[in-house]
């Protein structure tokens, strides 16, 4: 039985519809394309729609005998959601609501949530693990806590299973380097050291150089994209064993500085990042670090890109191909 995945013309969710038709999985792809790309999805039907449509999400679980679901679509610009909360508790909140209450319409029991490491906020305890305290900074935080808590509902009351996976900082691309990372507009730090060297950008600013870090710029922990689309098939798996509710952090338990990151593409690139100082932003810890011990001792996820290099590595491949990003 098919999987529908919303959201699986993005980055993210673009790598992990790859990684299901890989395993034979039949797969269902839903995106508004507001932020995804038709061209990133090469093998499965796409069907064009907006979550929010209530009729448009009927018709399709009508006409597929849906078995899980695999939730990516929302809005994601923490600085935007700032400005904006309207539209992201409508988006992310409201038409995670209408998914949910289609899927009970339709016996479908089973969900793996995209999750955010936004919902901790302000680190208390670093690795974080899944049980620190979460107080989100910003209305995207906000609006992905309320929908892992309206899911924890939806379980109570309806019997629908999920896991909820936190993410912390994705990079890299599949290493065909056909799909990768392309965000308009692009707030990620290697994409953007990326496109300076490819003449896309002036130069890199670095925000914030006296942190109470080793270098004095902020420490981020980077994970590979396939390695989230193959937590994402984990947690599909479990949930269709049958397996309770689950939370799940993930990320490479290590962090890089912002340094650190720049002096890594200069070595994989070979060329040198034109970088300037500026001030510091609202609202950036010092270091976010995941612990995804809790992911790797119950599913036996582990990371196949622990390292920062081919990280990079997959990423530059990807930009140097296709440097304007996908063609749609």
């Amino acid at each position: 039985m098919p999987i529908l995945v919303t959201g699986g013309a993005g980055y993210i969710g673009s790598h992990t519809v790859r990684a299901l038709e890989k395993q034979g999985r039949e797969v269902i792809v839903v995106d508004n394309l507001s932020k995804g790309h038709r061209s990133a999805v090469k093998n499965s039907p796409l069907y064009v729609g907006d979550l929010g449509d209530r009729a448009f999400l009927e018709d399709l679980f009508k006409k597929y005998k849906i078995d899980a679901v695999i939730h990516f679509a929302a809005l994601s610009l923490v600085g935007e959601s700032v400005q904006h909360p309207d539209a992201y508790f409508k988006n992310n909140v409201g038409h995670a609501l209408t998914l949910l209450d289609v899927m009970c319409e339709n016996n479908v029991n089973k969900i793996v949530f995209s999750s955010t490491a936004a919902v901790y906020g302000e680190p208390e305890i670093v690795p974080i693990p899944e049980d620190h305290p979460k107080d989100p900074t910003s209305p995207y935080g906000e609006s992905k806590l309320f929908v892992e808590k309206i899911l924890n509902r939806y379980d109570q009351a309806y019997g629908i299973k999920y896991c909820s996976l936190r993410y912390f900082n994705a990079a890299g691309a599949d290493p065909k380097g056909d799909i990768g990372e392309d965000h308009s507009p692009e707030t990620h730090l290697i994409p953007i050291v990326l496109q300076t060297l490819l003449g896309k950008r002036d130069s890199v600013k670095i925000f914030g150089t006296d942190y109470p870090t080793p270098d004095g710029t902020c420490i981020r922990d980077y994970i590979h994209v396939n390695d989230l689309s193959d937590a994402h098939i984990l947690a599909v798996d479990a949930l269709e064993r049958g397996s309770e509710s689950k939370i799940y952090n993930l990320g490479n338990g290590k962090g890089f500085s912002v340094r650190e990151v720049i002096e890594t593409i200069e070595k994989v690139t070979g060329k040198m990042v034109p970088a300037e100082e500026s001030e510091r932003r609202p609202g950036d810890p010092a270091v976010l670090v995941a612990s995804s011990q809790k992911i790797i001792d119950e599913l036996g996820w582990k990371p196949q890109y622990p390292s920062l290099d081919d990280i990079i590595e997959t990423a530059w491949n990807w930009h140097k191909q296709f440097p304007n990003g996908f063609p749609d």
